[in-house]
Order: C-alpha cells, then structure tokens, then sequence
C-alpha cells in the first residue's frame, strides 16, 4: 500500500518568510520597551528632543541586531551544521 501524496506536511507549507516577519516584530516590540526606559531615565529634555532620542534609540538597536549580531555573529561557520 503505498502512501498518499496529497498529504499535508506543515513544516512544507509554512512560508518561510513569515519567521523573518515574526523576528522583526519581536526586535521592534524589544527595542521599544528598551528605548522607553531610557528615554525616561534621561531628565531635562524636551518633548520633540525626547521623541528623537527614543527613535534614535530604537533604530540604532535594530540596526545593532540586524547588521552587528544577525549579520555577522549568526552567520559563522561554526554555528552552521555540516553534516
């Protein structure tokens, strides 16, 4: 009896880029809460200074893992399975 080729698999039919969307709204969510503490710990500035700085923050964070960590830490070799 053979096998049934319409069968579903989900890790087939999972478009892949739904991780990467995933990821960046995880990065974006963390660098807010990140930038919002510091934001707030800086004192003596004014609102539109403050609405820079907090966006400067979170843009410097997500720069920080997308080039920094995703670009070049997460892409070694030696984290690569080579079997």
């Amino acid at each position: 009896m053979g096998a049934n080729p319409y069968v579903h698999i989900p890790k087939e039919s999972w478009p892949n880029w739904t991780w990467y969307a995933i990821e960046c709204i995880i990065v974006l969510a963390l660098s807010m809460l990140i930038s919002r503490e510091i934001t707030d710990s800086i004192e003596e500035l004014a609102p539109d200074v403050q609405n820079y700085v907090f966006m400067g923050i979170v843009g410097g964070i997500f720069l920080i893992w997308y080039i920094g960590i995703r670009g070049f830490i997460l892409k070694k070799k030696i984290l690569r399975n080579s079997y």
